[in-house]
């Protein structure tokens, strides 16, 4: 059966031979990147054993020492590059699905700022390419301010990936990272932080925001100690990218996803999207348009020692103002008026921040032995 030139067999809708090259382009953009995502890290550590058994081994060992004085650079401010944020391809990954950068007003270089950005959705496509890259004009939507996307510290682990993902303006989201980032960055940063994480990407389902807000409440201490500003920020259409299965709460698979996550350090939901060259299946994501919304910045009053009830009240306040945006631009970008936030708590930090550390750990010995 033939629809306007799509060719669907056996379920699947096939994409026409004659689509416009630029749409190619943007696929070919997406495909880059989802590709790196996922399998950059093992190619990388692959190419590298394989050099040590050519006459190019010195290249593997060379790097290796670098890798090994460079270790906490992702921690000290990162080392990014505009050119590489510049890149043409990413306006290309931008107009696939498309991306939208909305600002609510003008931000003040002189200060310092962490944007909350919600929902993570299963790979934060909209959220790399709103503040990692230049393809819908961060730099000039909010001149003066520098965005940089935090991420988990096993992201910089793999070797060559690292100073990738570095490269597009990219750091570690733990706290000494953010802590430095915050004191001797000077002014005018915007430290990008996902909060939801890793369980909140097992909750993105079209059409839902289930947020993983109620217990997290780290952001808000390190805002009030280095009197950042806080900055809510709504991603519409993040979780509608992909289609994920959805495991009954209690069940074996869902039990299984959330102690997967507890001990690797990152969830594992099961999902797809398009494919390469077929509407259907794959691993891609769907051309849905995602409209990131930057909210007002909340003021913070700088408090060496924040007391708990203070971080408590701060937290209560982003909450609503999060709400408050939330619901001043759901009709805007095709929310159904009756669909609000749902706020969840999630208590498995610890175990995920020890099964991290586990990864490095053990990938540093491994990098160990072949080097040496």
């Amino acid at each position: 059966m033939s629809t306007r030139g799509h060719v669907k067999l056996f379920g699947i809708e096939f994409a026409p031979l004659n689509v416009p090259l630029k749409r190619r382009l943007q696929t070919l953009a997406v495909l880059q990147w989802t590709l790196s995502f996922f399998f950059m890290g093992l190619s990388c550590i692959a190419l590298l054993i394989t050099l040590l058994f050519t006459r190019f081994y010195w290249l593997t060992l060379l790097y290796g020492i670098w890798y090994v004085y460079d270790f906490y650079q992702p921690e000290r401010g990162g080392r990014r590059s505009e050119w590489i944020r510049r890149w043409s391809v990413w306006k290309h990954y931008r107009d696939f699905f498309p991306l939208n950068l909305h600002k609510t007003c003008d931000l003040d270089p002189g200060k310092n700022y962490i944007f909350l950005v919600h929902p993570h959705g299963i790979m934060g496509m909209g959220i790399f390419g709103n503040f990692a890259t230049e393809a819908t004009g961060f730099s000039e939507l909010f001149p003066g301010i520098r965005s940089i996307l935090l991420t988990l510290k096993l992201q910089f682990v793999f070797p060559l990936v690292r100073d990738y993902i570095m490269a597009v303006g990219s750091c570690t989201c733990s706290r000494a990272s953010m802590e430095w980032l915050l004191s001797k960055e000077g002014t005018g940063n915007a430290l990008v932080l996902v909060v939801g994480g890793a369980t909140e990407a097992l909750n993105a389902w079209p059409g839902s925001f289930n947020l993983q807000l109620k217990n997290r409440k780290g952001f808000v201490r390190l805002a009030l100690k280095h009197g950042a500003s806080l900055v809510p920020v709504f991603s519409f259409g993040e979780n509608d990218v992909f289609t994920q299965k959805r495991f009954p709460e209690g069940s074996l698979l869902h039990r299984l996803q959330r102690k997967g996550k507890q001990l690797l350090g990152f969830s594992a939901p099961i999902f797809h999207g398009r494919g390469i060259f077929n509407y259907t299946f794959g691993f891609l994501p769907y051309r849905c348009p995602i409209n990131t919304v930057v909210g007002r910045p909340m003021d913070v009053t700088l408090m060496a020692e924040p007391t708990d009830k203070e971080v408590d009240d701060l937290h209560s306040a982003y909450v609503r103002r999060l709400e408050e945006l939330f619901e001043a631009n759901k009709l805007k970008y095709g929310v159904s008026g009756k669909t609000n936030t749902s706020l969840s708590s999630d208590n498995s930090h610890a175990r995920l921040e020890r099964g991290i550390y586990r990864h490095v750990l053990f990938t540093l010995w491994f990098l160990r032995f072949l080097v040496w």
